[in-house]
């Protein structure tokens, strides 16, 4: 057997389910967990409107983690890093292993696409960022 199998995933066969890592958005899952024997995920993450935003300080537990802003914009705060930083569409962001980051605010229209390793991975909450 494969270490990986080709997959491809279309919008027209898939849904956005709000069974994620957050209650706020709601999230596609593009195959590449089951593609990859769990080795990487990736899905396309959006914002569902709402007033239950809470964006506390956390961390991963990953080897690698990268977002990328198709449509609206989100606001972080990292570790080591000054200020806020905006993501907007274009914008791709490495979040090394392991780094302290808060998610400030975003705009009810935010598109993005996560790619994390390994899919199955760990979130902590830590005291600050």
């Amino acid at each position: 057997m494969n270490a990986q199998d080709f997959w491809v995933s279309h919008e027209s066969t898939t849904e956005f389910k709000t069974d994620g890592l957050r209650k706020f958005f709601e999230y596609r899952d593009l195959g590449i967990k089951k593609a990859t024997k769990g080795q990487v995920v990736a899905h396309i993450i959006r914002a569902i409107p709402s007033d239950h935003f809470e964006g506390k300080p956390h961390l991963h537990d990953t080897q690698f983690q990268m977002i990328y802003v198709m449509k609206g914009w989100i606001k972080f705060r990292y570790e080591g890093q000054p200020g806020e930083i905006t993501l907007t569409p274009g914008s791709c962001a490495y979040q090394p292993p392991s780094l302290n980051h808060q998610e400030i605010s975003h705009s009810d229209d935010l598109e993005m696409i996560e790619i994390v390793m390994p899919a199955n991975f760990g979130t902590r909450l830590v005291d600050k960022v």
